[in-house]
């Protein structure tokens, strides 16, 4: 027991070696954790918009009701595809390639991957990314 809460107290540091098996585990139960709390989530939705009563007299209340149920099933595809970017960043920290840019295959910092655990990007060559974007959008 003593060893789980002095774990749940870790945090990564830069004065560690990059990815070692501590940083590894670190992330993989960060992103569980954010697994379940979206599927979570999900199945309390769920039970809502089961229990919710589609008997609506009035029609805007039923189009209000509609609109609520086409919104939610929006988040919902939005975590579904968020749920596979978290399946993914579990895949490749089993693979060894997690915490490594896709592009130039530079570690990603520590910060960027506390922040954001799915990244696949350093913040330089995700910037660089962006800009790509916005001058072929802009034409």
């Amino acid at each position: 027991m003593a060893t789980t809460i002095l774990e749940a107290a870790y945090r990564p540091t830069d004065d560690e070696p990059f990815m070692n098996e501590r940083q590894k585990e670190y992330f993989r139960r960060k992103l569980n954790a954010w697994k379940e709390e979206i599927l979570r989530e999900s199945r309390e939705t769920l039970a809502a918009l089961q229990n919710e009563s589609e008997n609506h007299p009035d029609l805007a209340d039923r189009a209000s009701s509609e609109t609520d149920r086409a919104i939610e099933l929006r988040a919902r595809d939005r975590q579904r595809k968020l749920i596979a970017k978290i399946d993914a960043a579990l895949a490749r920290i089993e693979d060894g390639t997690y915490g490594y840019c896709e592009e130039t295959g530079e570690p990603i910092s520590l910060k960027r991957l506390e922040a954001r655990p799915i990244a696949t990007l350093s913040i330089e060559a995700q910037e660089r990314h962006e800009r790509n974007e916005r001058v072929y959008r802009d034409d």
